[in-house]
């Protein structure tokens, strides 16, 4: 895999976003595809989210391609089962799968939210039967807390989600 990029969200990458989710594939862990109108939702958070938190969901590019995308996304909802907190996610197209790309652009994508956020932990979770997820966790060096796993309601079903801990580190870096 030639060196991808992290970029912030623009217009150009919406067809590329959407085609991925609704790939059934790529979104078994969240009930299945979106529709476009879902899809646009969640683009559109994610690319104003950077004007609003500064840091968002970032573009995974390789050579002008879009592969997917990572990073660091702020939750406001205090009725979420874990509350107000900042979260790191990511999802590619499923070409993308077993590149290493999810463990390396979170990596990176972590180093920039600690360079720009002033908070002690960023929690990740995924669903129970995500295991490539969960292994991706693990490289990060993420720390698994059972005592915050979760069920929440969402329009698309219930969700369940095993809860895993990034602790500010004692020195930061930016390499973004």
């Amino acid at each position: 895999m030639k060196m991808f990029e992290l970029r912030q969200w623009a217009e150009e990458h919406w067809n590329s976003f959407a085609e991925m989710q609704s790939d059934p594939d790529v979104m078994a862990d969240l009930g299945g595809p979106f529709t476009r109108d879902g899809s646009r939702e969640k683009f559109d958070r994610y690319r104003n989210a950077w004007k609003t938190d500064g840091v968002s969901r970032a573009v995974v590019d390789c050579v002008g391609a879009f592969l997917g995308y990572a990073g660091i996304m702020t939750r406001r909802d205090a009725d979420h089962p874990l509350g107000v907190h900042h979260e790191i996610g990511w999802r590619f197209r499923r070409d993308a799968w077993g590149k290493g790309l999810a463990t390396q652009s979170a990596r990176r994508a972590l180093c920039h939210a600690w360079s720009v956020l002033d908070v002690p932990e960023i929690v990740s979770y995924t669903a129970i039967d995500n295991l490539r997820s969960q292994n991706v966790m693990r490289r990060l060096g993420l720390r698994r807390d059972p005592r915050r796993d979760f069920t929440a309601r969402y329009p698309r079903g219930d969700w369940s989600g095993l809860v895993w801990v990034a602790e500010r580190p004692v020195a930061v870096t930016n390499s973004w």
